[in-house]
């Protein structure tokens, strides 16, 4: 078993070899850009993705082991590229995004419209009223029916009607 020195070049067998790998990724370049398109919509950000995964590739064709699909690990190769910057940019926003995050409505608006809808509540049938209060509030519709001692297509009925009446009461106050 001959091991390879820093010192020494790789034996001509080695770089042969690396050099028709390196061929064979150059032709795997459309598969690659194609592939990327299943993660990004934008033009740019698909060719930053390829180059950045052939950079990887070539960075680290040492640890490619001939005889294996080499469009398969180029994928992988992708793929966790992709990821990584994913959960990269999910951790570090830049720009605008900070600001989007800081940015909080006033509250003196979510104030008037929580009164508008108290007011509005307050206009429904007790037993539309506390079906979609106990639906709002997370109760499965089954264990809501029991409790206002109906069926569940009553409950669910009046769960709508209620509804349709805030809605028409509120109009589109509501919907921002």
């Amino acid at each position: 078993m001959t091991s390879l020195s820093l010192s020494s070049p790789p034996p001509a067998s080695h770089r042969q070899e690396t050099s028709s790998i390196e061929l064979e990724i150059v032709e795997l370049t459309p598969a690659l850009h194609a592939f990327a398109r299943r993660f990004l919509r934008s033009e740019d950000d698909i060719n930053d993705l390829v180059q950045e995964t052939l950079l990887k590739a070539l960075n680290s064709i040492h640890l490619y082991h001939p005889g294996t699909s080499l469009k398969s690990w180029l994928f992988t190769i992708l793929r966790n590229t992709f990821c990584s910057n994913y959960r990269r940019r999910k951790r570090e926003p830049v720009g605008n995004v900070i600001l989007e995050q800081v940015a909080v409505a006033p509250s003196q608006e979510w104030a008037l419209r929580e009164r508008e809808l108290r007011q509005a509540l307050t206009r429904l049938s007790d037993d539309r009223r506390r079906a979609l209060t106990l639906v709002a509030a997370g109760t499965s519709y089954e264990d809501a029916a029991r409790i206002c001692g109906c069926r569940i297509g009553t409950l669910k009925s009046r769960v709508s009607r209620a509804r349709e009446t805030l809605h028409s009461l509120l109009g589109n106050q509501l919907i921002d």
